[in-house]
């Protein structure tokens, strides 16, 4: 039976750029009962409506079959990298960036951190008395596009250095061509400027944006670009509050919702 088209769909076309690094987590000896297309389309309904797993509809595959997908979806490798992360690095951001001709690994990041309150469903919390939030954070490093590069999720008691870096060590196999790290007040320190140069090379330099005058509103050169894909997070509502009982499905919904953001847009 032919199923409802929903607003949350990609398009089959797009759905084919990422459809054989989904499909490398199966066994081959078995064939695929499901059509891997609906299932993906289901999880990205979750994500952006923020439905529960069991109340998918019903058109879709079982939520079972759903959920057991995407558990091997976001389950990380050996070396810590899931198949939706790999999606989204190379089939995704280096294309994006390649089609602009760019290099598909950027010499220019922006990094930030984004606190976000917890569900009664969440198993890991912490409280970040800076912005009096009890959850997780999330650390993302972008390029010049807002496409991110590195990405990482704490418990919200980790600080904005801490964070970041743990971001670029999970991630520095991709991030050799890096040479500057922009940043605001919240990472200024040697301690952290010495941490990124341990992880990414001895040439990296951070520079650090900060307010030209204090109680007025200014525009900070591209720092900006950060808080824009920040704001591409927050259309899916799964997003808005961390639901998730473990830290790395909440990693990998952020992997996700990027994911589906470039096929969309390429």
């Amino acid at each position: 039976m032919k199923r409802q088209k929903y607003a949350s769909d990609i398009s089959r076309e797009k759905f084919a750029e990422i459809e054989p690094e989904l499909r490398s987590v199966r066994r081959t000896t078995k064939p695929i009962s499901l059509d891997l297309y609906d299932v993906f389309c289901a999880v990205f309904y979750l994500l952006r409506t923020g439905c529960q797993w069991r109340f998918l509809p019903t058109d879709f595959p079982k939520w079972q079959s759903v959920y057991a997908y995407w558990s091997k979806w976001s389950q990380p490798d050996e070396h810590g990298t899931s198949v939706l992360e790999r999606a989204l690095k190379k089939s995704q951001v280096g294309a994006a960036r390649e089609k602009l001709g760019r290099n598909a690994c950027s010499t220019f990041l922006i990094v930030d951190a984004q606190s976000v309150k917890n569900a009664d469903t969440a198993g890991f919390k912490g409280y970040d008395a800076g912005k009096k939030v009890s959850g997780i954070k999330r650390h993302i490093a972008v390029d010049s596009l807002g496409l991110p590069h590195a990405v990482a999720v704490t418990t919200a008691n980790v600080t904005d250095r801490q964070g970041a870096l743990q971001a670029f060590e999970r991630c520095k196999g991709s991030l050799g061509r890096v040479q500057s790290v922009l940043t605001d007040a919240g990472y200024v320190g040697k301690p952290f400027a010495d941490g990124v140069k341990q992880r990414l090379g001895a040439h990296v330099t951070v520079q650090i944006a900060k307010h030209d005058e204090l109680h007025s509103f200014r525009v900070m050169p591209k720092r900006w670009v950060v808080e824009r894909s920040f704001a591409w997070l927050e259309k899916n509502r799964r997003l808005w509050k961390n639901c998730e009982r473990w830290l790395n499905t909440s990693l990998q919904f952020v992997h996700l919702a990027f994911v589906v953001l470039l096929l969309r847009r390429s």
